[in-house]
């Protein structure tokens, strides 16, 4: 792993984590479908549950999932010679609706956040986690290009 790596996921997982969190918190607001909510709930985990945090907190909390990710990503760009790297932009798009996917279900451990069956929600929540996906496809093809 090279450091260059963790420098471009780091500020690539900065970047579009902000922008999957302002993305939900602007449907929330409009919607009120509680998708902003869901991305900073922590009911699921246990300890951490028992605590409330403020927003900021929350926040970064999702930012260190998003570094750790878009790291991983990343690297597997760089290291791929087939699917990853002829599919700069799919893979993490297909990355990210399988984790919005995958995630979306922890919304029946808290009363805070939508219904798992709340469809509206479920829509919201996929297509922000689309963009991002598609949003650190794009940065990481260019940022990589230029890197040559």
């Amino acid at each position: 792993m090279k450091i260059t790596h963790i420098v471009q996921g780091t500020w690539i997982g900065i970047v579009t984590g902000i922008f999957l969190a302002l993305f939900l918190k602007v449907i929330q607001s409009f919607t009120e479908e509680k998708v902003y909510t869901l991305l900073l709930n922590v009911d699921y985990i246990p300890i951490v549950k028992e605590y409330q945090f403020p927003e900021v907190i929350e926040v970064f909390f999702h930012l260190i999932v998003s570094v750790v990710l878009c790291i991983i990503l990343v690297i597997l760009y760089n290291k791929s010679n087939g699917f990853i790297r002829n599919h700069a932009i799919l893979f993490p798009f297909l990355v990210n609706v399988a984790i919005g996917l995958v995630l979306y279900p922890t919304t029946s451990f808290s009363d805070r956040t939508p219904t798992v069956t709340n469809t509206t929600s479920l829509f919201w929540w996929i297509a922000g986690h689309a963009a991002y996906g598609l949003f650190i496809g794009v940065l990481i093809s260019r940022k990589s290009k230029s890197m040559r």
